[in-house]
């Protein structure tokens, strides 16, 4: 090998190295700045502000699995689990709320922030869930 092949290798071997840390500091980085300037309470509602007006505007996010959506959910809301948002990000629309949910809110969370990070501020998580809804919604059609 000579001395050129050397260093072209070790060229590209570095540089296949950096990648994936360099992509870890962008999404970091967009954590925190999404984190940092994010108002206390921005990307949530709570069932008790479902009001009939929101629900008939509102895009529901299931993001359960397809057996616990199957039991039973909101009716018109759409099944996206929670791991797969931002796979399936182009099903969620940028111009309408968008609300997801699970059955008490900590997976829907994890959804909701992902997106919200990816630029999705229309995204708001429910807290308290399906459960939430089914107890304390203030509209129920």
């Amino acid at each position: 090998m000579t001395l050129k092949q050397i260093l072209a290798a070790t060229t590209v071997a570095l540089g296949l190295h950096a990648a994936p840390t360099l992509a870890q500091d962008a999404a970091i980085e967009a954590m925190q700045e999404y984190m940092m300037f994010t108002e206390y309470e921005a990307g949530i509602i709570l069932p008790q502000q479902l009001d009939q007006t929101v629900f008939e505007t509102a895009l529901f996010v299931d993001t359960r699995d397809a057996g616990q959506f199957e039991e039973g959910t909101i009716p018109g809301a759409v099944n996206i689990e929670w791991r797969e948002v931002l796979d399936r990000i182009d099903e969620i629309p940028e111009d309408r709320m968008t609300i997801l949910f699970c059955n008490t809110g900590s997976l829907s969370a994890q959804a909701a922030f992902a997106l919200r990070v990816a630029g999705r501020s229309n995204v708001v998580l429910m807290q308290s869930g399906y459960n939430g809804w089914q107890q304390d919604a203030a509209y129920k059609p």
